[in-house]
């Protein structure tokens, strides 16, 4: 396995697969670069995930989040388009994704976006 930012995100077979389990990740040296500035944004990622018949592979998430730091992206774009990738290559059950930004401009933001969508508030 390569050792470069890459957006291929790897699997392997739950190796439990009757049982419904939760599996969760923090990751608090994800960085972007706002779009605006060009200036570095700091994230904590948290990932939780129900998995369904694949489960994803550590390294390779790694690698996927590294191939963001020098990309330029809003906050919210950048947490819905991980969820995006991530419901893609896994297929969870259920899945979300917080983006939990580091101060900026006296702002502190969280973005949360979930698999599947909940049903829109009327």
């Amino acid at each position: 396995m390569s050792t470069q930012p890459s957006r291929e995100l790897e699997t392997f077979h739950n190796p439990r697969p009757g049982r419904r389990y939760q599996i969760a990740f923090d990751c608090p040296e994800f960085t972007c670069v706002c779009p605006r500035t060009g200036q570095p944004d700091f994230a904590t990622i948290k990932i939780r995930y129900v998995p369904d018949k694949l489960c994803l592979e550590l390294k390779s998430l790694k690698l996927y989040l590294w191939s963001y730091r020098d990309v330029g992206t809003f906050h919210e774009d950048v947490t819905n388009r991980i969820l995006d990738d991530l419901v893609t290559a896994v297929k969870p059950t259920e899945m979300s994704v917080e983006g939990d930004f580091k101060i900026r401009g006296g702002i502190h933001t969280v973005v949360t976006a979930r698999y599947p969508d909940p049903e829109p508030k009327g």
